[in-house]
């Protein structure tokens, strides 16, 4: 708590005759993507964007494409140019390197810094005491898409059970290596879904390749495509299918790109598209594409990670470090964690969900 109230005293003294007289809009503040080719990225950018404008602040987008060198350069341009303030949604999450680089720029600069979606660690956010993370409680997301698919399981066992093994098959597209969401959303599908089935009598789930020990498949160029999903999804199935005896069963997807980029190839092959068998698909973000496809039933459910819910909290920061507020002002005290980091809810969405 002492270490807010010196940051919102420290930035109304920097603002000084900015806060009250009607100047405070002056000055650009600096937005940086990881990519924009991000489908739920682009929903907070969108979102975020149309706050700013609607509010009157003034500020500038730049898309690192997936580059961490050249979001670092950005960050310096945007400096120089005179930013007020840096909104960071870092390419490099593998180590602390980057964003302790980041946070090195911003104390040089004497700028408040907010990271956010893509993880910073805790010692790397509290090291600066004009930086906050908005995120998500990524392990709840593994959790309730675990749910999700253990629930489904339970109540259509037979039907999903194709090679009638008494196992259900699956593969798991992951995402990115390293990436804190993408390691929990890993973990807590397979082992929250595997607790339900066993509470249920059920066997656990069963990676189809038996060779991959790790039991994931990575986007490795670290996008988190439809690309790649859509690739190893057809791969998959030139070797794996109803004939053979060993078809896959479940999909768990990372995100809804992937599930998408899976479903897509599923389609090709005769699945998952009208009259024919689904095999469940499940993901995370509930993009717009992606509740299309589950209200038509061709996917089975998704977890929402709010991309209008964290482009709001961003804004409030950002509005609070503006005013010389109290900088998580205006935020629901359920969703603050310590006084380094905001948590966006997440909630599930299914084809029943949908449809209420």
């Amino acid at each position: 708590m002492n270490r807010i109230i010196a940051l919102f005293l420290i930035i109304a003294a920097v603002c000084g005759m900015l806060v009250g007289c009607g100047c405070q809009r002056e000055g650009e503040v600096s937005v940086f993507y990881y990519t924009y080719s991000d489908t739920y990225i682009s929903g907070v950018r969108s979102s975020m964007d149309k706050i700013l404008s609607e509010r009157g602040i003034p500020y500038h987008n730049y898309d690192a494409n997936s580059v961490q060198s050249t979001q670092t350069e950005q960050i310096d341009t945007a400096i120089a140019k005179g930013s007020t303030m840096l909104i960071v949604n870092l390419v490099d999450t593998g180590s602390d390197d980057a964003a302790r680089t980041i946070v090195e720029k911003a104390r040089a600069a004497n700028l408040p810094l907010i990271f956010f979606n893509r993880s910073v660690s805790e010692e790397i956010v509290n090291s600066y005491d004009r930086c906050v993370f908005v995120g998500t409680d990524y392990e709840m997301a593994g959790r309730m898409q675990g749910e999700l698919i253990g629930n489904y399981l339970v109540e259509n066992y037979a039907n999903a059970d194709i090679n009638g093994d008494g196992k259900i098959s699956y593969c798991l597209f992951k995402g990115q290596q390293g990436n804190a969401e993408s390691e929990a959303r890993t973990k807590y599908s397979v082992e929250v879904a595997n607790e339900i089935l066993r509470r249920a009598g059920k066997p656990p789930l069963v990676f189809y390749d038996s060779q991959n020990t790790n039991g994931y498949l990575v986007d490795q160029d670290g996008n988190w495509s439809n690309a790649a999903a859509n690739n190893y999804m057809k791969t998959i199935l030139s070797a794996y299918s109803e004939r053979g005896g060993n078809m896959i069963e479940l999909v768990i997807a990372n995100n809804d790109e992937m599930a998408l980029g899976a479903i897509a190839a599923l389609a090709e092959a005769g699945y998952n598209k009208s009259g024919a068998r689904v095999i469940p698909v499940f993901g995370v973000d509930a993009t717009a594409a992606a509740r299309e496809k589950i209200d038509s039933g061709v996917m089975t459910g998704t977890v929402k990670q709010d991309a209008d819910g964290m482009a709001a909290a961003i804004v409030q920061v950002l509005e609070n470090v503006m005013g010389g507020k109290y900088l998580l002002e205006g935020i629901a005290t359920e969703n603050v964690i310590g006084d380094w980091r905001i948590n966006v809810p997440y909630s599930a969405y299914t084809r029943t969900e949908g449809e209420g």
